[in-house]
C-alpha cells in the first residue's frame, strides 16, 4: 500500500517552480534593502552621543576639562553651531543621493544588476565604516565626515532602482500593492535593525554603531552576487502579465487617450496614454491600426529616455508629491532620535530605540496603503487619504505626544503609518506601475529610470528635510512641525489631478461626454 506523502512535503510540491522563484527573490530583494537602510540610520542615533550636556555626564577621576558643558562631547560638535553641523553631515549624504539617483535609473537599465547592485553595497559598506573610523583614528576634521557621507550617499543610489526593477521584472499587477506593501517594509525593518545595532554602541565605542552596519551590507552585498536572479527568463520561468489581457483599442494617438471595450454595453474605460513616438523617438512600433502593439518577441527591448519617462502620464505628479511625503519622512529619520531625548529628556539609546516605533507604524501603513490601492485601484487617492490625515496627527504628537510614555508610542505608530505609507505606496507599487504603463507596448526596460526619477524627486525633498529641521529647530521644535505639515499638504494639493479623475471614474464618467467618438 502506498504510504501517504508528508504534510510538509504535500505543501512544498503544492508550490510551482515559478512560485518558488518568485518568493526567493522577493526574499532576497528585502534582505538587500533592509541592509541599505540598516546602514542609513547610525547617524540619527550617534547625533546625541556626538553632542550632549555633558553636565549630567559622571566624569571620569582624575580628568582635567576646560569646559564642564562639552567635556564629553566630540569635536567639532562641542560647538554652539553643533546642530548645523549635523544638517551639513545630512545633507551631504542626501545631496548626493538627490544627484546620483536620477544617473543611477540610466545606469540600472543598461548594466547588470546583480553586478550593479552587488558592487553598490559593498561600496556602501565601505564608506559606512569609513565613518566610523574616525572614531578610532580620532579625527576630529567636519571634512572628514562629510566626505564619507558624500560619498555613501552617491553609492547608496544604487540600492533602489535596481531591487524595485527586479521585484517589477517578477510580479505582475495583480495584487502589487499588497505585495510591495509588505515588501517595502524592508525599509523600516532596516531603520528599526539599525537603530538596536547602532545603540548597542554608542554609548561605549560610537564607531562601532558605523562599522558593524558596514560589515552587514558589505556582506550582503557578496550574497546578492552569487544567488540573485535578475529575470524570470534567466532560469526559464514565466514573465509576469503586467496588463489585462489587450481586449481594448486605441481611438485617439497622443495624450490623453481613450481605451474601449469591444463590447457595446460597456462603458468605456478612459484612460491617460502618451505617444509612443514621444518616448522612444522612433515609430516603428507605435500604434498600428489603433492599437497599442507589444515589442516583437525575440527582439530586445530599447531602453526608455529620461525625458521619455517623464511623459508616461502621473510621473510628474508622483515625483512631486512625492518630494514633499519624503522630505516629512527622513526629517523623522534623521532627527526624531534627537527630538526625543530633547523634549522627553530620554538617554540616547533609550530615544532611539523609543524612535523605531514610528517604524512599526511604518510597516503597517505601507501594508495598508497597498491594500486599501489594490481593492480600490486608486493609488493617488489612497495616498491623499493618508496624507490629509497625517496633518493633523503630526500636530496632536507635538502638542500632546511626551505626556506619558503610552501617548507616545501610540502617537509614533499612527504618525509613523500616515506618514510612510503613502511613501511607500509611490516608491513601490506606483513605480511599478508606471514602468510598465500601457504605453510602453509590454517593454519593462523603463522600470529603473521611472524608479530613480521618482524616487530621485523624493530625495530631494529628503535633504530639504534635515536641512530646514536643522536650520528651524534653534527656534523651537514648535516651527520645525509647522514646516512638517506645510510639506504633508503640498504633497496633498500635488495629487489632487489624479484623484480627480479616479473618483470620476468610480462614478462611471463616460467618454461620450468628452465628445470622442465611440467604436
Amino acid at each position: 500500500m502506498r504510504s501517504s506523502l508528508a504534510p510538509g512535503i504535500r505543501l512544498i510540491t503544492s508550490f510551482s517552480r515559478d512560485s518558488w522563484y518568485r518568493g526567493f527573490t522577493l526574499f532576497m530583494t528585502f534582505l538587500f534593502y533592509t541592509s541599505y537602510h540598516l546602514s542609513r540610520k547610525p547617524i540619527s542615533i550617534v547625533k546625541s552621543e556626538l553632542h550632549r550636556n555633558c553636565s549630567n555626564v559622571l566624569r571620569p577621576p582624575n580628568f582635567n576639562v576646560t569646559n564642564n558643558e562639552t567635556w564629553c562631547d566630540w569635536p567639532p560638535f562641542d560647538q554652539d553651531n553643533y546642530q548645523k553641523l549635523f544638517g551639513a553631515l545630512d545633507n551631504s549624504f542626501l545631496v548626493t543621493y538627490a544627484i546620483g539617483m536620477f544617473i543611477s535609473g540610466i545606469f540600472g537599465e543598461r548594466l547588470p544588476l546583480r553586478y550593479y547592485l552587488s558592487t553598490g553595497m559593498v561600496l556602501s559598506g565601505f564608506f559606512t565604516a569609513l565613518f566610523g573610523l574616525g572614531f578610532y583614528w580620532k579625527i576630529h576634521s567636519i571634512w572628514f565626515y562629510v566626505f564619507a557621507q558624500m560619498m555613501n550617499g552617491l553609492v547608496q543610489t544604487t540600492g533602489w532602482p535596481a531591487v524595485v526593477t527586479c521585484v517589477g521584472n517578477w510580479f505582475g499587477k495583480g495584487k502589487r500593492g499588497l505585495i510591495m506593501g509588505i515588501w517595502n517594509s524592508h525599509t523600516s525593518v532596516g531603520n528599526i535593525l539599525g537603530s538596536l545595532i547602532a545603540g548597542m554602541f554608542v554609548s561605549s565605542a560610537w564607531g562601532l554603531s558605523f562599522i558593524v552596519p558596514g560589515i552587514i551590507i558589505a556582506v550582503t552585498g557578496i550574497l546578492c552576487f552569487f544567488f540573485l536572479v535578475e529575470k524570470p527568463e534567466d532560469v526559464d520561468c514565466s514573465p509576469p502579465q503586467h496588463h489585462a489581457p489587450a481586449e481594448t483599442t486605441l481611438t485617439a494617438p497622443l495624450s490623453p487617450c481613450v481605451f474601449v471595450q469591444e463590447n457595446p454595453e460597456q462603458e468605456p474605460l478612459l484612460q491617460d496614454c502618451c505617444n509612443t513616438e514621444e518616448i522612444f523617438g522612433s515609430p516603428s512600433h507605435g500604434p498600428v491600426n489603433g492599437t497599442v502593439m507589444p515589442e516583437p518577441s525575440g527582439e530586445e527591448p530599447e531602453a526608455i529616455s529620461f525625458m521619455g519617462a517623464l511623459r508616461i502620464p502621473g510621473v510628474v505628479e508622483f515625483s512631486l508629491c512625492l518630494l514633499f511625503a519624503k522630505l516629512v519622512s527622513y526629517t523623522f529619520l534623521y532627527w526624531l532620535p534627537l527630538y526625543i531625548a530633547n523634549v522627553a529628556h530620554f538617554e540616547a539609546k533609550a530615544a532611539g530605540d523609543l524612535s523605531t516605533l514610528f517604524d512599526v507604524g511604518g510597516i503597517l501603513g505601507g501594508i495598508l496603503a497597498g491594500v486599501v490601492s489594490d481593492y480600490t485601484g486608486g493609488r493617488a487617492t489612497t495616498c491623499y487619504a493618508m496624507l490629509i490625515a497625517a496633518a493633523p496627527m503630526l500636530f496632536l504628537y507635538n502638542r500632546v505626544g511626551q505626556y506619558g510614555l503610552g501617548t507616545t508610542i501610540g502617537m509614533l505608530m499612527l504618525c509613523g503609518g500616515l506618514v510612510n505609507g503613502p511613501y511607500a505606496l509611490i516608491t513601490t507599487a506606483v513605480s511599478a506601475d508606471l514602468g510598465t504603463h500601457e504605453c510602453l507596448r509590454g517593454n519593462s526596460k523603463a522600470l529603473s529610470t521611472v524608479t530613480a526619477i521618482i524616487d530621485g524627486t523624493g530625495s530631494i525633498g529628503a535633504a530639504l528635510g534635515p536641512l530646514l529641521a536643522g536650520l528651524i529647530s534653534p527656534t523651537g521644535w514648535n516651527n520645525v512641525f509647522y514646516m512638517l505639515i506645510t510639506a504633508d499638504i503640498l504633497a496633498c494639493l500635488l495629487l489632487s489631478r489624479l484623484v480627480y479623475k479616479e473618483v470620476r471614474g468610480w462614478c462611471g464618467y463616460s467618454t461620450r461626454q468628452r465628445g470622442f467618438k465611440e467604436i
